[in-house]
């Protein structure tokens, strides 16, 4: 792809690669592999119709709250982030921005994404953001930046977004029957299976659950039957992961509380104890995690987001619109008690285990050890840096704490966990970190100079771990 202006750039052939062994281990072994990202948001309808942008702003700020915070927190109006100025106004305010994000991981995406999907070198700003938007606007134009083709420049290989019980996977289902190379799968998200803080919002969704299963949801017997149906249906359509968004993961023994008489509160729009709503929870969660093993799933536990922080800008702009941050919650015993019960009857699955809280980092990477039992190669993850810890500093924290306590070598990678069609450089982003680690322990003589055998660590961190773990 040829550079629409040609200057020295920010991202260069080693960037990120302070060391010649980590040149070497990211050119001859990590940047031509194939990318599976394993968890994302991206919506498939648009991977289905291959959709085309009409701009950069529909592509690249639409949807992405690491940038609508940084034009905030620069004073830049709403308007201009998720308000009504037209796509070039936002795209222009957006390029003023760009040169005061510094030290942000976005001044670096922003450019790797500009480079990678459209050869443009230059670095953005306010003076240039025009014509930056105009040349991308033409190059989306074409079948080579359709929703489809932007993954191909990437060389993405799979796919695997996030979708509810209650969705019909139309779209996975449309792409599998089209002529592509690409493959999408998705995980199941039921988090709003057991998400009874709000009575009148659950009360919503149990009945659209029956509408979409065909079943009468009378008690929680009924509810763990349909979740079961709609598994084996997620599962007869390829998926073979499950996810969860949980700010802990809440253990209880049976028997405690009575599940039913909870549901029965729940109905008649009783108040719950914080006890009852997080022991509802676990059991819910208990049953699925089950369900699981039995379908040989992978799952996932997205763990420490405290979300909605801002009850005024929620009102005013929604969900998932950039008002969330890093929580302090409590998560070892907890997490240890839930995974012992399900290993103690040798029901669980393979799992992932991200946190949000990098103080979290050596809890997550010493828990992993205790129930990695022999059966399956890492079977038992540390997840990859995520939301706010996915960039190089978080990175290499999450690294260092595997490696310190468990082995990297075991390790499925990085995933984008994102809306944007245009996150997908983040893998290279993290390719280069990962080299740039081990180049640098070799260079300080910690590590010997095999080649072979580090390129080999590496080809599999990057890519065949993934491959071989959820067997894609």
């Amino acid at each position: 792809m040829q550079a629409y202006k040609k200057n020295d750039g920010l991202i260069k052939d080693n960037f990120l690669l302070h060391s010649e062994m980590a040149a070497r281990l990211y050119h001859d072994y990590a940047k031509e592999l194939p990318i599976i990202d394993y968890h994302n948001h991206l919506p498939p309808e648009l991977v289905a119709n291959n959709h085309q942008f009409d701009n950069c702003s529909q592509v690249w700020l639409a949807g992405d709250h690491y940038k609508w915070r940084a034009m905030r927190a620069l004073g830049i109006n709403e308007d201009y982030i998720t308000g009504k100025a037209s796509d070039f106004d936002k795209f222009q305010k957006w390029g003023e921005t760009v040169p005061y994000t510094l030290r942000n991981p976005l001044y670096h995406w922003s450019h790797l994404e500009l480079q990678r999907y459209f050869g443009i070198q230059e670095l953005l700003t306010g003076d240039n953001a025009a014509d930056i938007y105009q040349e991308t606007q033409k190059q989306l134009q074409q079948n080579t930046h359709s929703t489809r083709g932007l993954l191909a420049l990437q060389n993405v290989e799979v796919i695997c977004t996030t979708e509810d019980p209650i969705d019909d996977l139309r779209h996975h289902k449309d792409l599998k029957k089209q002529d592509v190379t690409l493959k999408m799968s998705t995980a199941f998200r039921p988090d709003k299976s057991m998400a009874i803080e709000d009575t009148q919002s659950y009360l919503e969704y149990l009945e659209t659950l029956e509408t979409v299963s065909g079943k009468t949801i009378l008690n929680v017997d009924d509810l763990m039957a349909v979740l079961d149906d709609r598994i084996t249906y997620f599962h007869d359509n390829g998926c073979r992961l499950a996810d969860h968004g949980l700010e802990f993961l809440p253990y209880y023994q049976t028997g405690v509380y009575d599940i039913q008489t909870i549901f029965n509160k729940i109905k008649n729009h009783k108040l719950l104890s914080q006890d009852e709503v997080q022991y509802y929870k676990c059991e819910i969660l208990k049953h699925l995690c089950k369900t699981y093993h039995k379908k040989g799933w992978v799952q996932q536990f997205h763990l420490g987001a405290l979300r909605s922080v801002n009850s005024r800008m929620l009102k005013l702009r929604g969900r998932d619109s950039g008002w969330d941050s890093i929580g302090d919650f409590e998560q070892a015993k907890s997490l240890g008690q839930f995974l012992d019960y399900l290993d103690s009857t040798d029901q669980l699955t393979k799992t992932i285990l991200y946190n949000l809280n990098p103080a979290d980092n050596e809890v997550m990477a010493t828990m992993i050890g205790n129930f990695n039992d022999g059966s399956v190669k890492g079977k038992i993850q540390f997840g990859s840096g995520w939301w706010f810890l996915d960039q190089k500093d978080g990175m290499e924290k999450q690294m260092n704490a595997l490696s310190n306590m468990g082995l990297l070598s075991c390790f499925v990678g990085m995933l984008t966990d994102s809306r944007s069609f245009m996150s997908f450089p983040r893998h290279e982003y993290f390719r280069r970190v990962l080299c740039n680690l081990i180049g640098n322990d070799v260079l300080n003589g910690e590590l010997p100079a095999d080649e072979k055998w580090l390129g080999k660590i590496v080809e599999d961190i990057s890519y065949h771990n993934a491959k071989e773990y959820f067997n894609f």
